[in-house]
C-alpha cells in the first residue's frame, strides 16, 4: 500500500481549471466535510473510466463519462489516532460514478459528478 496521503485541502490542484462552479462546490463541500471530521486519505483511488456519450458536433459539445471507482487500496485515517476507520458497512469497495463534461473556449469542464454506490462495477 502506498503512503501517499491526501489531506482534506484542494490547494495547489487548480480544480477550478477543470472542474465548473457546481461540480467544485460539491468537491469542496466533500473536503470540508472530511476536514470537519478531522480526516485524511492515505492509498490509492483507483479508476477505470469509459466516455459513454459524446455529442462533439453540438454548439456545446458534451460528454458522459462512467468511471468504476475502486476504494480496496484506499483508506481513511484519523488525523487524532492516527487510525483507519473503516468505510460503512453499505459503501461497496467498487462503485460507478457518473460524470458530465463539456467543452469550454478553455477546455473540458466537468459540471456535474454523481457517485452512485446503488450500482456496483
Amino acid at each position: 500500500m502506498s503512503n501517499f496521503e491526501r489531506e482534506a485541502v484542494a490547494k495547489g490542484t487548480d480544480l477550478e481549471n477543470y472542474a465548473s462552479t457546481e461540480a467544485l462546490s460539491k468537491f469542496r463541500s466533500d473536503l470540508a466535510h472530511m476536514k470537519e471530521q478531522r480526516t485524511v486519505i492515505r492509498g490509492e483511488l483507483g479508476h477505470d473510466a469509459k466516455v459513454t456519450s459524446l455529442d462533439a458536433v453540438a454548439k456545446l459539445p458534451t460528454a458522459t463519462i462512467e468511471d468504476c471507482v475502486d476504494l480496496s487500496k484506499w483508506q481513511t485515517i484519523d488525523t487524532r489516532t492516527n487510525k483507519v476507520l473503516p468505510l460503512p458497512t453499505n459503501q461497496p469497495r467498487r462503485y460507478v460514478a457518473t460524470a458530465t463534461a463539456e467543452k469550454w473556449p478553455n477546455g473540458w469542464m466537468v459540471t456535474d459528478y454523481v457517485p452512485d454506490g446503488a450500482r456496483t462495477c
